[in-house]
């Protein structure tokens, strides 16, 4: 906050304010006397005013400050940027993007902003930041450390330089400049374990766990929904007429929210297992708006759920600790195996292409793609003679 101050030695007025994410103070020869204050502050208030404007000319204000041929200089330079500091364009920015993003995906910005960008970034005027700051700032995340003693995962860091990148290129497209983000790619992160159950695992699972939990399990292990959709799932998006489930709504953080996009929304058939679950489970949930709910008809809390069902389940029967999402994996790695058509899978999972399926999936079920080598080995078989050199048996 800019102020006009004393300097107790000399009973000389000075002013304090900021430019270009710095703190200046510049002295004046007016004693300290009610009317000096007022010319002083009339002055202070047009610097600002000029400095929001772009317009301001330290030189010309303090021609006999030591910093105005510096500024001189740097003004006659084509380099030169009058922009905002980033704090108070990435507020712009966010105030602006804010209206397009899903509740859960604007408080996740927002914790990035104000956990790490804002303090390492916020005085800096944007179009002063450079690469080599931007660069040397990510290559700190990953020194960070989480309230568990780990350090922040490469997909971590990425989300959290992803608003720093969209601020920077946004702010570069306004005000003229190049970004420095350019030429900046994305860390590498590890594919995402896939460990999904067996039939015989879904089996003991299904036959074990708690009686008002069979039919939530059922319906994950055989439908592939996530667990947002499954928790947000309501009796108007089951359809037993046509054996279908409507996927068109979550819960993320307590909150009820449309999915995403286009190939999150979709239609997943119920096989009679699916069909015969949600039918007893409508006996029990069907006078309320939730299909799998509390007693008193609110929807599951699923870090409630996963503590307190889900691992120790696992630990109860002897099978190593998975995330509930392993029960999408595990849909999808059945349906390949037994012969369903990619495409009708793809659909069913909410992917846009088959591609996802064969780059993640495929490994689980070597007989279907043909990646164990045995289509080659029996093309051998039929049309060369497979014996040891030195002639037919």
């Amino acid at each position: 906050m800019a102020s006009v101050s004393v300097r107790p030695q000399t009973g000389k007025l000075y002013l304090d304010f900021r430019y270009r994410g710095q703190r200046f103070r510049e002295q004046t020869a007016l004693n300290d006397t009610k009317a000096n204050r007022r010319k002083v502050q009339l002055l202070l208030e047009r610097i600002e005013a000029e400095i929001t404007l772009g317009t301001f000319d330290y030189a010309r204000h303090f021609p006999n400050s030591p910093r105005a041929e510096k500024f001189k200089a740097m003004q006659s330079s084509s380099r030169l940027l009058d922009t905002p500091l980033f704090s108070e364009f990435a507020e712009l920015w966010f105030s602006e993007m804010q209206i397009q993003w899903r509740t859960s995906h604007s408080d996740t910005v927002r914790i990035s902003l104000d956990r790490y960008l804002l303090p390492q970034f916020g005085e800096k005027e944007v179009g002063r930041i450079t690469k080599a700051e931007i660069l040397e700032f990510r290559a700190s995340l990953a020194k960070v450390r989480t309230r568990s003693n780990q350090t922040l995962s490469p997909s971590r860091i990425n989300h959290i330089m992803t608003p720093l990148r969209m601020i920077l290129n946004e702010a570069a497209n306004r005000f003229n400049f190049s970004s420095p983000y350019q030429g900046i790619k994305s860390l590498k992160v590890p594919r995402t374990d896939v460990e999904p159950f067996g039939l015989d695992e879904v089996q003991m699972i299904i036959n074990t766990v708690r009686p008002d939990f069979r039919n939530y399990y059922t319906v994950r292990f055989f439908t592939g929904m996530r667990t947002a959709e499954i928790d947000g799932l309501q009796w108007d998006a089951v359809d037993f007429t046509r054996r279908q489930i409507m996927v068109k709504r979550t819960i993320v953080n307590g909150e009820v929210q449309y999915t995403k996009n286009d190939g999150s929304f979709r239609a997943i058939d119920m096989s009679q297992l699916v069909f015969d679950a949600l039918k007893r489970q409508y006996e029990t949930t069907g006078q309320y708006d939730y299909v799998f709910c509390s007693r008193t008809g609110t929807p599951l809390a699923h870090n409630n759920v996963t503590k307190r069902v889900w691992y120790p389940l696992l630990r109860h029967l002897g099978l190593a600790k998975r995330r509930p999402y392993q029960t999408r994996h595990t849909a999808a790695t059945l349906w390949l195996a037994s012969g369903e058509s990619p495409e009708w899978i793809a659909q069913q999972m909410g992917h846009s292409t088959t591609e996802m399926l064969f780059r993640v999936y495929s490994r689980y079920v070597p007989n279907l793609t043909r990646q164990d080598g045995s289509a080659f080995e029996r093309l051998l078989k039929q049309n060369f003679d497979t014996q040891p050199y030195g002639g037919k048996s």
